[in-house]
């Protein structure tokens, strides 16, 4: 592809910001806090903002409820968009109360599966108030011994709960339901696989679709061929990118195995699925422990400018030629002659082209924020995976 064109591609790309991301987080064993953490959802999206001004592609922050939860929707998207960003996907959260230790939408207790199906629909009309597309599920429900329950009847209670939500969506909604390969349950996952939510989404129609989380897998699984999969069936919705090196580490994206990511967004480009007018939400799914957040974040969007634009540079039509003749070893240098390049040259080029600094982590820095929001948020309670 021409450099013009290439150039024109990563301009039009748009990486979603997880909210969660800039709060407080940690593992299992502790939550670790820092200076300049936001305390509330305008802060987050605040701090989201100086993000896309420096990276330029990242307009949007998702919204994660309860933890995001304001009396004024409308009013919080307002102030998104005075911030020079906007509301993105909705993720709901039925994971953390205590009624949810045998499940949520899968519970046994019907009780319980209202209350997790009404949380639901509650997120589907916050979506309604802030203008959103997106409602993203993911389930930590499942079973840790072999007879705790019956898997066949939880499918069921799945399907039940999916179809009353997919019912509620407006025309112009849809939902995504991610999946994970296991934790915190350690038997059955009820959505454990890309094939379970991929048979879900295509049982309930059109406005469901699969999220991709790149943590979320067994060792040594083939992402790229699950991309190609789903891009193939119309079924492809997000991804959740981040890094893992065991289990869902949620590393920042790229920092793990950066030519994975590569793959990837080398089946995105071969799909023509790159522009947003294809529908495929870029979204990142990260926790920040023990390095600073903002800086964390824009790296993560820079990594994946990278990606991307080393998939754009691919020869397609070499590609194609070797894939044809049945060279095995011409069709692989032409996808390592593009994983080769330096791209970094031409992403800063393409910044100061847009007006921005050619390194955003250095401007960013220079700007004096992280300074500014560490006097200015000292006091207060501080966001984390609590609140």
């Amino acid at each position: 592809m021409p450099t013009d064109a290439v150039k024109a591609a990563l301009g039009r790309q748009e990486i979603e910001l997880p909210s969660w991301a800039f709060g407080n987080s940690g593992t299992r064993f502790k939550v670790f806090s820092q200076p300049g953490v936001p305390r509330s959802p305008e802060e987050k999206i605040a701090d989201a903002a100086v993000v896309h001004k420096y990276t330029g592609v990242a307009p949007k922050v998702a919204l994660h409820i309860p933890w995001d939860k304001v009396d004024d929707y409308a009013a919080l998207s307002a102030y998104a968009k005075e911030q020079g960003v906007r509301l993105g996907a909705i993720n709901s959260n039925v994971f953390q109360d205590d009624d949810y230790k045998l499940g949520s939408v899968t519970n046994p207790d019907p009780a319980i599966r209202r209350k997790a199906t009404d949380h639901l629909l509650e997120c589907v009309d916050i979506m309604d108030a802030t203008g959103s597309r997106d409602l993203k599920l993911w389930f930590s429900d499942g079973t840790n011994y072999p007879g705790q329950d019956d898997i066949q009847d939880r499918q069921d209670r799945l399907a039940q709960a999916l179809q009353e939500v997919y019912d509620r969506l407006g025309d112009d909604q849809r939902m995504l339901l991610e999946y994970k390969l296991f934790e915190p349950a350690f038997y059955t996952t009820d959505v454990p696989d890309w094939g379970t939510s991929y048979a879900h989404c295509l049982e309930l129609g059109p406005k469901a679709t699969v999220c991709i989380d790149t943590g979320h897998h067994a060792p040594g699984t083939n992402i790229e061929f699950i991309v190609a999969f789903l891009l193939r069936a119309k079924k492809l919705g997000a991804f959740d990118f981040n890094s893992r090196f065991y289990a869902d580490d949620d590393l920042m994206v790229g920092a793990a195995d950066p030519f994975q990511l590569f793959r990837i967004m080398n089946e995105i480009v071969r799909g023509d699925a790159l522009d947003p007018d294809r529908g495929i939400a870029f979204m990142l799914d990260q926790c920040h422990n023990i390095e600073e957040k903002i800086p964390a974040i824009i790296r993560s969007v820079m990594n994946v400018q990278e990606a991307t634009a080393k998939a754009l540079l691919v020869d397609r039509e070499a590609l194609r030629t070797a894939q044809r003749n049945g060279d095995v070893l011409g069709a692989n240098a032409a996808l390592m002659d593009a994983y080769n390049t330096d791209v970094r040259p031409l992403l800063a080029e393409l910044r100061e082209e847009q007006g921005l600094d050619a390194d955003p982590i250095a401007a960013y820095k220079r700007s004096g924020y992280f300074e500014q929001i560490t006097k200015d948020r000292k006091d207060g309670q501080q966001a984390g995976w609590g609140a």
